[in-house]
């Protein structure tokens, strides 16, 4: 379930983080690795738990030996999706952060280019709070999302 009261940002979010790679995947094929399990651990975390339904689960986690709830992204949950366009998923704060830690923020991930490719891929991380601490949350995010999308590249080809 998605629970508007877990988010961060309330109104009109005023900060963000973006990428962008191109890839030398179709925009199919790239949407695929972001949604099918055993693909998304080529570039992002370790295992993944991803149920492709509105509010079912996007988890991706980095610390298997670590307690329930300081593994990864878990109880994250998809917002949106279009096959082979576009996928929102809430996420959360890094477990070094635990005062924000379960305050959600969201990331519009786009899939666009020919149908045979290459395909652009952009992320957009929104939806951050106000303070210090989101502040450091957002630095974070700048750096770990752009690590991110060059494995995403890395695994997919460059386009």
């Amino acid at each position: 379930m998605i629970d508007p009261a877990t988010f961060a940002a309330t109104g009109a979010p005023t900060r963000r983080v973006e990428h962008e790679v191109v890839v030398a995947a179709s925009p199919a094929d790239a949407w695929d690795a972001w949604v099918s399990p055993p693909r998304v651990v080529n570039f992002l975390g370790t295992q993944a738990r991803i149920e492709l339904r509105i509010g079912g689960r996007y988890e991706i986690l980095f610390l298997l030996d670590a307690p329930p709830g300081q593994q990864g992204a878990e109880g994250c949950r998809i917002l949106a999706y279009l096959p082979g366009e576009m996928l929102a998923f809430s996420w959360i704060a890094p477990p070094q952060m635990p005062e924000i830690r379960f305050l959600h923020t969201w990331v519009v991930v786009t899939f666009r280019g020919p149908s045979e490719g290459p395909a652009r891929v952009r992320l957009v991380h929104t939806g951050f709070g106000e303070g210090p601490l989101w502040d450091e949350d957002v630095r974070y995010f700048a750096a770990a999302w752009d690590r991110v999308l060059t494995r995403c590249r890395d695994y997919l080809g460059a386009g």
